[in-house]
């Protein structure tokens, strides 16, 4: 069970006890982070997400909320120095964790969501911007129940290598769901809002200190090897 020719030994040591068990503990509050995907003056999904930063602020963490309005279009024209998709990705690079919080559309998430969605990179100079971090995600619908968006938002947050835990929340009929004053009503939608928010505060906690080890890679460390191995022959050679 142990004859593996292919791997290399040096780049695959074994797992390393102290830095996924007890490493270095951070002290400072989750630093959490909530899309919308809807620009409506009554935004059920800035509501929703509004309600988990609460939710986030009374167990701890330092929450902010982007306000996507003016953010272009990505490819309109635009790059990553307008200040919108600037001020998106500073809070990305900031933060530990995101809330995803998106309206369904045509059975799907909306553009909006996408489009912020979009404008996070994979990779920012030497800075992968989502990886390792943690995501909830949670939609809202006019109709009833569904699941299209945030199953689309789990797809999305895998490949941005993003630690989505495994509660969700779906909305149905959110019109019903929040009174006059924009706060959510006693529900058990509200309290799977508050299992959501729970959960992604124990895994953020749980992760953030050993986010850079959990998502090291043999293959990739194998490929660094192997890039600084050709630079050195070829500084040798010259």
């Amino acid at each position: 069970m142990t004859d593996t020719p292919n791997i290399d030994d040096s780049l695959l040591p074994g797992i390393d006890a102290a830095a996924l068990l007890t490493p270095p503990h951070k002290t400072h509050p989750a630093r959490i982070l909530i899309l919308y995907g809807s620009l409506r003056p009554r935004s059920f999904s800035r509501l929703s997400g509004e309600e988990a930063g609460r939710i986030l602020t009374r167990l701890g963490a330092e929450v902010r909320i982007f306000n996507p309005s003016g953010l272009p279009l990505v490819d309109d024209g635009v790059d990553a120095t307008h200040p919108k998709v600037r001020e998106l990705r500073d809070l990305v690079v900031w933060s530990e964790g995101m809330v995803w919080s998106s309206p369904e559309r045509h059975g799907a998430m909306t553009g909006l969501m996408k489009t912020q969605i979009d404008w996070i990179p994979l990779s920012e100079g030497a800075v992968r911007p989502t990886q390792g971090k943690t995501l909830a995600v949670m939609q809202v619908s006019g109709g009833s129940q569904s699941f299209n968006a945030v199953n689309q938002m789990r797809i999305l947050g895998r490949w941005m290598r993003l630690i989505t835990i495994p509660n969700q929340s779906s909305i149905p009929k959110a019109f019903q769901e929040f009174d006059d004053a924009g706060r959510m009503r006693p529900s058990p939608l509200f309290d799977r809002v508050v299992d959501v928010v729970e959960e992604l505060m124990k895994f953020t906690l749980l992760t953030r200190d050993r986010a850079d080890y959990l998502v090291d890679r043999y293959s990739e460390r194998k490929e660094t090897a192997d890039a600084l191995m050709k630079r050195v022959n070829q500084s040798a050679a010259t």
